[in-house]
């Protein structure tokens, strides 16, 4: 499961052509010293927002907040598995979350 699972979130950033996948054993991207996508433990994939849009899109997903290894990641969101039939659309989100990170000072 996981195996699979995992090759849904390489080909979701592989749609992406303005960062790569990053980490062997804890799958993320990240830029400008920010992770904004992270596939955990449970198979589970989750992507980074601002606050405000992090609470549009639980509602607009009929999502829940993300957590990895048991802790609140801060701004994720749970990406359904219903939404991955459709790689195209979510790497939209995929790509505005690197825009969001790519807009906060530096770390």
């Amino acid at each position: 499961m996981w195996e699979e699972k995992l090759k849904v979130y390489d080909a979701l950033v592989s749609k992406c052509n303005r960062f790569k996948r990053k980490g062997k054993t804890m799958p993320y991207t990240s830029a400008n010293g920010y992770m904004f996508s992270l596939f955990n433990k449970d198979c589970e994939i989750g992507i980074r927002f601002s606050k405000e849009t992090q609470e549009k899109y639980i509602k607009e997903f009929k999502s829940s907040i993300y957590k990895s290894y048991g802790a609140v990641m801060k701004g994720y969101v749970l990406i359904p598995d219903f939404m991955l039939e459709n790689l195209d659309n979510v790497a939209i989100y995929l790509n505005e979350s690197y825009d969001y990170v790519m807009s906060l000072e530096p770390k």
